[in-house]
């Protein structure tokens, strides 16, 4: 890791007022800024796989814009996330609105290129579609990693309308290209209608593991931390967070709400809950600001982020 006397950390809110100053994450440096870096927080302005409200392209700015109150420590984890390892701002992965599969390529390539010797991974989206090419990147450096996804909705549909690549289907592709290792993988806090009985019954014959947010009511958080925490053990594990794993109350901004979700404190616990797991990577997605208010979205997925550095953070003072 970085020598702790050449990192460079975000802007003093105690010197600079939070409404001044960079535009990245948390005031971040930018890649540019610094020789090298632990930790990459990356944005990927696509929502071209959205199948309701679109809006996610500018989840990153949002999110970026409502991350400027975080502070450099973190008493729920003891940690001082930005002291020890270099984080930065790696700015937008550009990608082709027009052309799904070519926008894939290039944030497979774009997200490749920002963990050259297994750097930490944090990305800013867009739509959910954007998690096979980071799973991909992460097989590539990491073998097939175990996967937990936080969502309203299972994002293992076969295809919508014959197209094979949307927010719907991410993690179908991810399993046919064996990128995650299913025994060890599981969906949290599903929850709404579905299309029919066989929506579940296919999502079980890819291995998920599935803690919908009625077994989260049924057994509680703390509960829920110890199985998943079995479920991954010491794997390689990637974090992949829909902001509509959320109750609308709680992130309203997001393109497909559903109902009766997760709290943003039972959220905050179920992440926090992977201090000193083998944590390589992880997402926020469709933040939709269009559908967001006095920045209720934008603020939870900025401490998500935030919780995610403070997990590579934990990992790395173990």
């Amino acid at each position: 890791m970085t020598d702790p006397r050449e990192i460079v950390g975000p802007l003093n809110g105690l010197e600079v007022p939070r409404y001044a100053g960079l535009t990245t994450f948390a005031r971040l440096p930018r890649r540019e800024d610094v020789a090298d870096f632990d930790v990459a927080i990356v944005g990927v302005p696509f929502d071209s796989g959205v199948t309701y409200r679109p809006g996610a392209r500018f989840g990153p700015a949002h999110i970026r814009q409502s991350s400027r109150l975080l502070r450099p420590y973190n008493p729920s984890l003891g940690v001082e996330p930005f002291r020890f390892q270099q984080v930065v701002d790696a700015g937008d992965i550009a990608c082709n609105p027009f052309d799904i599969l070519e926008a894939i390529d290039q944030i497979e390539t774009g997200s490749l290129a920002l963990m050259d010797r297994g750097q930490g991974l944090v990305t800013l989206g867009g739509d959910h579609t954007i998690a096979l090419p980071l799973l991909r990147a992460m097989k590539k450096v990491h073998g097939p990693v175990a996967l937990v996804h936080f969502d309203a909705h299972l994002d293992t549909w076969p295809t919508y309308f014959g197209a094979p690549y949307t927010h719907g289907t991410p993690f179908r592709r991810a399993s046919e290209e064996g990128l995650f290792v299913p025994a060890k993988s599981a969906h949290v806090g599903i929850r709404g209608s579905l299309y029919g009985t066989r929506d579940l019954s296919d999502d079980g014959e890819l291995g998920f593991q599935m803690f919908n947010c009625l077994e989260v009511d049924r057994v509680g958080v703390p509960a829920i931390i110890e199985r998943l925490r079995d479920q991954v053990g010491d794997l390689p594990t990637y974090l992949s967070i829909d902001v509509d794993v959320l109750d609308p109350a709680f992130a309203p901004g997001t393109g497909t709400p559903e109902s009766a979700g997760l709290s943003s404190r039972e959220l905050m616990a179920l992440v926090r809950g992977f201090s000193g797991a083998n944590i390589v990577g992880g997402d926020v997605v469709e933040v939709s600001p269009t559908y967001d208010h006095a920045e209720i979205t934008g603020i939870v997925a900025a401490n998500l982020v935030y919780e995610y550095v403070s997990l590579f953070e934990a990992a790395r003072a173990r």
